[in-house]
């Protein structure tokens, strides 16, 4: 029996496991690739800032572009032998928005190709920006037509065009084209200044955010530093107050998340947590990416302290992953209620 009917056939072990694994499989765990690339991202900008280890960066990315590999292949089977879970996925007014993700994360696959093979870096940005796009216009569509519960406006909402549009910029700029990146960037600065208002209203004025959605405000920590290392990146990397700035509400939001962390706690060891995982690791890359350009004082001070912390958050996740693996609890629930329609 070859792999395909090994897959196709339900009454094989292997097959149904593998089934099952698949169907089980959010969009949501391509967070995983973007706390693992971010990690990468700034050991490469340590490298340059501390004369660390390049190895260590390279190592990082290869191991995300690993889990990144083993995600789409799961993704694929289950839109091929569950596309029924793919659709209720799809329907979802959260659990949708993840689906962006899988463009985000292959394009900061793209970004740890390049120094290796450019030809492989470019292709595989260009499948990534294209789904990415298409997506993000997708959804965008579908928000602007209403009848949303406003229960359902979490900060899931930034992934599709906030997040896509920031990492487009960024690898735009790595492969020459500074000023398509410049295009991307303010389609991601103001699409977040737009949905910040509406998610600060939802969570200053809404009811409490349930306990299983409390992982998700990790993404507010996102926007400001994944949109200071893309205009670091479109703007030439000279250190500016913008640049500042952007780190500076980034901070902010670190303190908030940290004053509510045992609010966020009672979530329980979830996989929900790698959301915090690429803001942490955006904010370390970019103040080392100013540490190398130059800059000094606060950011000097600042840099070894979040580079320190974002590796112990990525190293804390990832054991906590192996754990929940070891448990069989990754894939072992299905998908979250699908009663929260678009």
């Amino acid at each position: 029996m070859n792999t395909v009917s090994l897959v196709a056939s339900p009454r094989h072990p292997f097959g149904q496991r593998l089934r099952e694994v698949a169907a089980n499989t959010p969009a949501a765990y391509f967070g995983i690739v973007l706390g693992l690339s971010g990690l990468g991202g700034a050991w490469r900008a340590a490298a340059l800032a501390w004369h660390l280890p390049p190895l260590i960066g390279e190592a990082v990315y290869a191991f995300a572009a690993t889990v990144w590999a083993v995600l789409v292949l799961l993704y694929a089977l289950k839109a091929i032998l569950a596309s029924d879970k793919l659709a209720a996925e799809a329907a979802h007014a959260i659990q949708c928005c993840f689906i962006g993700l899988a463009g985000v994360a292959t394009m900061l696959v793209a970004g740890g190709l390049l120094p290796h093979s450019a030809g492989a870096g470019t292709a595989l940005f260009a499948l990534g920006f294209l789904f990415t796009l298409g997506f993000a216009v997708w959804r965008t569509g579908g928000l602007w037509q209403g009848g949303r519960d406003p229960g359902t406006t979490t900060a899931v909402l930034y992934l599709p065009t906030v997040a896509g549009s920031f990492v487009s910029a960024t690898m735009a700029a790595a492969l020459g084209h500074q000023d398509w990146g410049q295009l991307a960037f303010g389609a991601g600065l103001f699409s977040w200044l737009a949905m910040e208002s509406v998610l600060l209203h939802r969570l200053l004025t809404g009811i409490e955010t349930p306990v299983a959605m409390r992982p998700t405000l990790g993404i507010q920590l996102a926007p400001a530093p994944v949109g200071a290392v893309a205009y670091l990146s479109v703007g030439g990397g000279t250190p500016d107050v913008f640049a500042h700035a952007l780190i500076g509400y980034g901070l902010l939001q670190v303190l908030v998340l940290a004053r509510l962390s045992p609010w966020i706690a009672k979530a329980g060891a979830v996989p929900g947590l790698w959301a915090f995982s690429f803001g942490a690791t955006a904010l370390a890359g970019a103040l080392l990416r100013l540490v190398a350009r130059g800059d000094t004082g606060a950011v000097t001070a600042i840099a070894p302290l979040v580079f320190v912390v974002a590796n112990g958050l990525v190293i804390g996740l990832a054991v906590m992953t192996v754990w929940l693996l070891a448990r069989g609890s990754m894939f072992a629930a299905p998908l979250a209620s699908v009663t929260a329609r678009k």
